[in-house]
């Protein structure tokens, strides 16, 4: 009588170990997938990897499939980390979320600013530009 049992724990334990080892193989796949498209969109992946950050039931086309969203850290400049997020269902690549240089507008333009002789902490203003002059 015991067997039966033993039997379904043993089943239950590979269940386990096969699910287990399935996700490692996507993951593989999700970092090869963000180190392509970190070097196609000229970032550097940090610690060249990535995370599995939620796993969900999900419905399209009167089909379910399991979505997996993957979480990563890329530089722009080398200076920086930001987050990435990648989303792939089986093998295929399903959402793709990444930094865009805009957020360091800001940054480069401060660099090309001309500086001219001030003290401290004083950042010169540049003068704002009319939008409609015949409003006024």
């Amino acid at each position: 009588m015991s067997e039966l049992p033993d039997l379904m724990l043993l089943l239950v334990l590979l269940a386990v170990i096969g699910g287990w080892l399935k996700l490692s193989r996507a993951r593989e796949q999700a970092t090869q997938e963000a180190r392509q498209l970190c070097r196609q969109h000229g970032l550097q992946l940090l610690d060249e990897s990535v995370g599995l950050r939620s796993l969900k039931l999900r419905r399209a086309r009167g089909q379910w499939f399991w979505e997996r969203c993957y979480t990563f850290e890329v530089s722009i400049d080398g200076d920086d980390r930001e987050p990435g997020k990648l989303w792939m269902s089986g093998r295929a690549l399903t959402g793709l979320s990444l930094p865009t240089i805009q957020s360091h507008l800001p940054d480069l333009m401060a660099e090309h600013v001309p500086r001219t002789s001030q003290s401290g902490n004083v950042v010169p203003l540049r003068p704002r530009l009319n939008r409609d002059s015949s409003l006024h």
